[in-house]
């Protein structure tokens, strides 16, 4: 995939993502836990934004091939994912790893376990793309 095509996909998902967080919003207190469900209102605004602007830096990113190819691929599972995982917990009103979302909830434990096993990810994959685009963006960075 070329560069103009990925920073338009980043874009696209990234209003899409904005998007799927302005219909959380909407629907946030119908949720099992509504805490949780503002949380997933504000994940997918606030994740898709991140990919917005993700995708007007995404020229100034200098990684070979194989790199900004992870770095876009986990970028994209990490927002998405969170967005997903939260609105998932709102939905079961897990409180797993949410300790003041989650206060007063509890969820089944095979869906705390799910919802556990999909923040961690979520957290690794945006660690991940987070320290590939700040190095393909570092000042001596060269594809």
């Amino acid at each position: 995939m070329n560069q103009a095509d990925s920073r338009r996909r980043l874009m696209w998902h990234g209003m899409l993502l904005f998007l799927l967080g302005l219909l959380t919003g909407l629907v946030e207190a119908q949720f099992a836990n509504p805490r949780m469900g503002l949380a997933a209102h504000l994940e997918g605004v606030m994740n898709g934004t991140f990919l917005v602007v993700l995708g007007a830096i995404w020229a100034e990113v200098r990684l070979s091939a194989s790199v900004k190819t992870a770095a876009f691929w986990t970028a994209l599972y990490g927002t998405y994912a969170n967005w997903f995982t939260t609105t998932l917990a709102a939905v079961f009103g897990a409180a797993a790893l949410s300790p003041i979302t989650g206060s007063g909830h509890a969820a089944l434990p095979w869906q705390e376990t799910l919802v556990t096993v999909g923040f961690t990810t979520v957290g690794l994959a945006m660690m991940i793309a987070t320290v590939l685009v700040l190095w393909g963006v570092r000042r001596t960075a060269v594809a």
